[in-house]
């Protein structure tokens, strides 16, 4: 068995122990139902920033419309949701929502996928804000008022079935040859287009799979809160997400998810603070990104094969 199939397998086991934890947890009312949307709201943040993070950490490219995706996931799973209220709708609400999600990427980074630096940071901006403003002037979507009354068909363990599979997919992603390709576009563009990687592909390919991803967390988000305005998917929005990113560390998943992790729990345990739970919440952000600027994780991984000392293991029966 390869060294990328162990690693796979034990990540497996690992994320099959810990949702045998938590459903026990649940079960003996160690988690009750407040830890449980706390639970769910973590587990679509993972979704949005590991998406975020395979388009502003692996493929260098400043994404600020990262909301407006997730938007149309959640808006096309409320819709259909509502015309048919089963698992099968809901399956069908995701894949409308990535698909939706998938020609909307695609048309809008032909042109802005050119641009670098600051300007493709407005231009995505400028995308999320459109995607936003449509929603809240056609009529399918309710306007202002949103869409109440949706199913609530998802859960925390289908969540966390597909928080897994986005998980393996993108750490697949990473270290596959068009993973590489991507990361050396990050780190020199003109050495990689000089050594005839298509730039534009690969970026297309990193943007697709981040924006069709935080389509996914919109999907969850629709059918677990059952009420979504125009309003929740905003800039601010946007920005929360990059802030889960560049906490963890630009281009390490496993920092996108401990991000996600850490800033769910702090924002639970500030909740009961009030309006200084805002101030608390910043000042705790100010002094990790002052003594870990480059993010608690910065660039690095945890590997399997470092947890279990493969390597060594290997030497010592050498």
């Amino acid at each position: 068995m390869s060294k990328r199939m162990k690693s796979i397998l034990v990540w497996v086991v690992v994320a099959l122990i810990g949702f045998a934890v938590i459903q026990v947890a649940i079960l003996t009312g160690w988690i009750t139902r407040y830890y449980e949307m706390t639970l769910m709201l973590i587990l679509i943040n993972i979704m949005l920033a590991v998406g975020l993070n395979l388009i502003v950490g692996i493929s260098g490219q400043l994404s600020l419309g990262h909301a407006g995706f997730m938007a149309l996931g959640a808006y096309t799973t409320g819709i259909i949701t509502r015309m048919m209220p089963n698992l099968g709708g809901f399956a069908l609400g995701i894949l409308g929502g990535v698909f939706l999600s998938g020609i909307v990427a695609y048309v809008v980074g032909i042109p802005t996928l050119r641009l670098k630096g600051d300007y493709l940071a407005i231009a995505t901006l400028g995308v999320g804000e459109i995607i936003r403003i449509a929603i809240l002037n056609l009529d399918i979507t309710n306007g202002a008022r949103g869409l109440s009354g949706i199913p609530k068909l998802a859960t925390w363990y289908y969540a966390y079935i597909v928080v897994v599979l986005i998980i393996l997919v993108a750490a697949n992603y990473v270290n596959s040859s068009p993973g590489r390709a991507t990361i050396s576009i990050r780190e020199d563009e003109i050495a990689a287009e000089s050594l005839g990687i298509n730039i534009q592909k690969y970026k297309m390919i990193a943007f697709l799979i981040g924006t069709m991803t935080a389509s996914i967390a919109g999907s969850f988000h629709a059918t677990y809160y059952q009420l979504i305005v125009p309003s929740q998917f905003d800039f601010v929005r946007s920005i929360d997400i990059l802030i889960m990113v560049v906490l963890g560390g630009m281009g390490s998943l496993t920092g996108s998810i401990f991000a996600a992790v850490f800033l769910g729990l702090l924002n639970h345990f500030l909740a009961d603070y009030g309006s200084l739970r805002v101030i608390l919440y910043a000042i705790a952000l100010i002094l990790v990104m002052l003594f870990k600027p480059s993010g608690l994780f910065g660039r690095r991984e945890i590997k399997a094969s470092k947890l279990f000392n493969w390597k060594k293991k290997g030497v010592s029966q050498s």
